[in-house]
């Protein structure tokens, strides 16, 4: 195998993950020397150079060596003033230019490195597997639909569009659906990325005067087998993002291709997203995942227990799981901090009365009653003299009407809660709450000691 493929490929692998500035800063001067087995000979201009590498990148940069050989690689930073330069003997042209020195192997006309491929396993977690997501009630719906996607790319549901709050599991239930399709077809075109990369490789094609690139992103997205686009809710508002989308969800779509996309939303309650993208958003299916209840909050940190091959007691699980609600990402940390008590107090056996002095600062940010519809019904009835039944009941009395349009606007703007849910919770439609959080909105735009109320009652919410 020439040592020219290995670099073009290694240098690609490399740009998927870095900023322009880091990569061309950084990366772009290294001089690949020579293959010795599995550890590659790198030259860097200067010792500053080298110092940044080997403290910052040389990690990844083994990492995607280890993909490209197939096996586990090394790599040694060298300067030209280092004695052993001389020792790989670099031939060079005769304009000056270097050869670069052949692998001890050769690729006996062995099918060449699939770089999209390479760039595709950089981007996806090895752990966010289907295999390694916890099923429970609050996303088992879309934990199916993603299960029957992934077997079935195209004909099943497309698009699909999964939404749910921060930290809920959208982007592990995204990646495992990319790997079980690469697993099934390793030919299969698949591309996963964020709205926020989306957009950052359209603005620097944009800037492309030679409309090289631009060119380059369309092919790249419109020839494909699956896309999967995380957070797409950062496009909104981005009218030229929006365009782009459009047409590459339109192309991909016509050819039959899967699309899967998530959000913190669903599609018609995101602010400043055009109405045909949202249209075609709800072409295929969308599911939620909502918050874990404690049953799966306890499996979600065995599971991570078992991940981390650590031995935590289960009364200190569930603990855990008792006091810290609020997501998956937060439940985790507290499991990783009792974890990091017991390693570095060298308490393998660590018991709960010691987990709960590590845990006071994480479970006291937990103990304040979370945000929920209920507890601003409960509120807001307290404080207008009314009950919690009259706020969802079909009296239309301004008594009852105008706290029960209140209640509606906190819950859409203190909470995650979907338009749907918010609806089903007052016993309305979606159009009716829209209509009361617009007539609240306005209300406090145009009435100073209303305005106050609102902040009060918003403080007294969350201080609950």
């Amino acid at each position: 195998m020439d040592l020219n493929l290995i670099w073009t490929e290694f240098l690609s692998g490399l740009e998927v993950n870095m900023s322009d500035v880091a990569f061309n800063t950084w990366i772009e001067p290294l001089e690949p020397i020579k293959l010795i087995s599995s550890e590659l000979i790198i030259s860097a201009p200067n010792g500053f150079t080298k110092k940044m590498i080997e403290s910052k990148y040389l990690n990844d940069m083994i990492g995607i060596l280890s993909i490209i050989l197939k096996k586990d690689a090394t790599i040694k930073i060298i300067l030209p003033t280092d004695n052993t330069y001389k020792q790989y003997q670099v031939r060079t042209k005769p304009g000056g230019q270097q050869y670069f020195a052949d692998l001890t192997e050769n690729n006996n006309g062995k099918k060449p490195i699939d770089v999209e491929k390479i760039k595709m396993e950089q981007m996806l977690n090895p752990k966010y597997t289907f295999d390694t997501f916890v099923k429970g009630k609050s996303n088992e719906f879309a934990l199916s639909a993603a299960l029957a996607v992934s077997k079935n790319p195209a004909s099943a549901y497309n698009p699909l569009f999964i939404y749910g709050g921060p930290g809920l599991g959208k982007t592990h239930l995204m990646q495992a659906c990319a790997h079980e399709i690469i697993d099934h077809n390793p030919e299969a075109k698949v591309v996963y990325l964020s709205s926020e990369k989306f957009v950052n490789e359209l603005i620097s094609s944009i800037g492309d005067r030679s409309n090289k690139k631009n060119s380059a992103f369309r092919n790249k997205y419109r020839n494909i087998d699956v896309l999967l686009i995380d957070d797409i809710q950062f496009i909104a508002g981005k009218t030229g993002t929006q365009e782009e989308f459009f047409h590459t969800f339109n192309d991909l779509y016509a050819q039959n291709k899967q699309i899967i996309i998530s959000s913190d939303k669903p599609p018609k309650e995101i602010k400043d997203l055009e109405e045909r993208l949202i249209s075609r958003f709800e072409w295929g299916l969308m599911a939620d995942i909502q918050l874990p209840d404690y049953e799966t909050r306890v499996a979600i940190l065995q599971a991570k227990l078992n991940m981390e091959n650590a031995n935590i007691s289960r009364d200190i699980l569930e603990y855990i799981a008792m006091n810290v609600k609020s997501n998956i990402r937060e439940l985790e940390g507290a499991l990783m901090t009792v974890i990091a008590h017991s390693k570095l107090l060298n308490e393998p056996n660590i018991d709960l009365e010691r987990a709960k002095i590590a845990l006071r600062k994480v479970i006291a940010e937990n103990e304040k009653r979370p945000i929920t519809l209920d507890l601003i019904q409960e509120i807001v009835a307290d404080q207008y003299h009314i009950t919690v039944s009259d706020l969802s009941s079909k009296n239309r009395s301004k008594q009852i009407a105008y706290p029960r349009q209140i209640a509606m606007y906190l819950c859409r703007n203190l909470t995650d809660s979907s338009l749907i849910a918010i609806a089903n919770s007052f016993n309305r439609d979606h159009t009716t709450i829209m209509h009361g959080v617009d007539k609240i909105s306005k209300d406090i735009s145009n009435d100073e000691n209303f305005e106050k109320e609102i902040n009060e009652l918003i403080d007294l919410i969350k201080n609950e």
